[in-house]
């Protein structure tokens, strides 16, 4: 019994395995014997390949894709350096410290009304134009007070003036002006002649030198014109923003603000502004008043400040605005000692113009005297 299952077990596999040996044909007719199995396996394996290749393109749109992400960062920082600043979104902490920066810069041109003392900014304004309007009515006739009778001698005018007086300019300037009446002569001058002549002005060197080269650059990019723009008045030499203003305010009726010794004294002796810079203190003050008034204004702080309230030794006394002023006190507060301390028309003198406006005249003021007189 045992044999005979040995035999029907070698029976039963002698057909498979003479099945896989037997021999076939292929394409080219040469047998292949025992390499079937191997067939089968490359079958498998073109099966394998098949199926890869119909998933290789999406695994391959998968990269193309990725690939276009990764481009597209590139493209966009291509095209954020092409784009202007100011388009640019900026987070939350860059733009806040961008916009601070943006501030500072311009902080000369247009300033932020901070009242130094703790004052509102709407009660600053409203104090500012109050003591304006007072003083308005102190010095109807407040002009300025440099002799001119066109623009080019209130340039050079304006230019002899500093560090001086107005009357010690208007004093020197009609023997000026009789000699060199026009840009052309001025610059043609001998700068030799002109020293002696501005000698009682002081620094009569650097002030005759700024003159004659004012002049000559009337000539030569004016047409012996003075220009009644700021940015071309600036270019001459000696001409700064106040004497600028002054210029165009008085020669052309173009509002500015002059912003000399007494006006930086007195605005903030008022707290209109505690800035120390002059083009500062010009803007500050230039954002409580409307534009039509910064020439009148500058007169009438000027003026104050010649008058009664002093550099070293205010009239609070005599001051009209005394209730108004922040800084009422620091000079003599008795009436009688303080009406001994006023200049000018206000104590009786002369003024600072050998031919001032009869607006002036009428109102008690006398004209100074001439260079030399007793």
């Amino acid at each position: 019994m045992k044999k005979t299952a040995k035999k029907v077990t070698k029976r039963a596999a002698t057909p498979a395995a003479k099945s896989a040996e037997t021999p076939t044909e292929t394409p080219t007719g040469k047998p292949t014997g025992k390499k079937a199995a191997p067939a089968a396996k490359k079958t498998t394996a073109a099966k394998k390949t098949t199926a890869a290749k119909k998933a290789a393109p999406a695994k391959k749109a998968a990269p193309s894709k990725s690939a276009a992400e990764k481009s597209a960062p590139a493209k966009k920082a291509a095209v954020t350096r092409k784009v202007k600043p100011a388009d640019v979104v900026l987070p939350a902490d860059t733009a806040v410290k961008a916009d601070a920066a943006g501030k500072k810069a311009a902080s000369v041109k247009k300033i932020t009304v901070r009242p130094p003392g703790g004052e509102s900014p709407t009660a600053l304004v409203r104090r500012a134009r109050r003591i304006n309007r007072e003083l308005a009515e102190v010095y109807p006739y407040a002009h300025p007070e440099l002799d001119f009778e066109n623009p080019f001698q209130l340039l050079v005018a304006t230019v002899l003036s500093a560090q001086t007086t107005d009357l010690r300019v208007n004093q020197t300037t009609p023997a000026l002006f009789a000699r060199y009446p026009t840009p052309e002569d001025l610059a043609a001058a001998d700068p030799e002649e002109v020293e002696q002549i501005l000698r009682p002005c002081g620094f009569f060197r650097a002030k005759t030198r700024s003159v004659i080269g004012l002049s000559k650059s009337l000539v030569e990019n004016f047409g012996g014109e003075v220009p009644g723009r700021l940015e071309d008045l600036v270019t001459l030499p000696g001409v700064g923003r106040k004497t600028a203003f002054v210029v165009l305010g008085n020669a052309y009726g173009r509002p500015g603000i002059t912003v000399d010794t007494h006006f930086q004294r007195l605005v903030r002796r008022w707290r209109w502004t505690d800035e120390t810079d002059p083009d500062k203190i010009e803007a500050a003050v230039g954002a409580l008043f409307p534009k039509s008034e910064w020439t009148d204004l500058s007169h009438h702080v000027i003026w104050h400040g010649r008058r009664i309230c002093h550099a070293r030794k205010p009239a609070c006394g005599a001051c009209p605005i005394a209730p108004l002023c922040p800084a009422y006190g620091e000079g003599e507060t008795d009436p009688e000692k303080a009406r001994k301390l006023l200049k000018y028309e206000k104590g009786g003198f002369p003024g600072q113009r050998l031919n001032p406006p009869q607006a002036y005249l009428d109102a008690g003021g006398k004209p100074a005297p001439p260079l030399g007189a007793a």
